[in-house]
């Protein structure tokens, strides 16, 4: 698990742990002890979205329906790998890289992190589908 992977754990466990519905207000709280205030990792917009895009959706332990993102790709990276993993085997390991190329097939469009997230709350079983 990367650091943003890590991220979104701490934000879920965040968020259940005080009774916290504002997975924006948590994601930058947890971030800013991980990566420092300010910071480019801490303000990186990918992972965060894709973060945010399952949080929209329901798809999170805890973090109830919501408008959380205006990033319709990354949401959508995430729901569609959230649907990838959902049809495979749950033994199967699968990596970050792996999972990109099937969530964007053909296109050529850089990694940026979103799968770390993705793959860190699945493997947590933080994901309900």
């Amino acid at each position: 698990m990367g650091k943003y992977g890590e991220a979104a754990v701490k934000t879920v466990n965040y968020l259940n742990e005080h009774k916290h519905d504002d997975p924006i207000k948590a994601w930058n709280e947890v971030t800013i002890e991980i990566f420092g205030e300010g910071s480019s990792s801490q303000k990186k917009g990918c992972p965060k979205n894709t973060f945010l895009g399952l949080s929209e959706e329901g798809l999170l332990e805890g973090i109830p329906r919501g408008i959380y993102t205006k990033s319709k790709k990354n949401k959508g990276y995430g729901l569609k790998a959230v649907k990838i993993l959902g049809e495979i085997d749950k033994d199967k390991d699968i990596n970050q890289r792996i999972l990109w190329k099937e969530v964007i097939g053909d296109q050529d469009i850089k990694y940026n992190s979103q799968m770390d997230v993705v793959l860190a709350l699945w493997k947590e079983g933080m994901i309900k589908l």
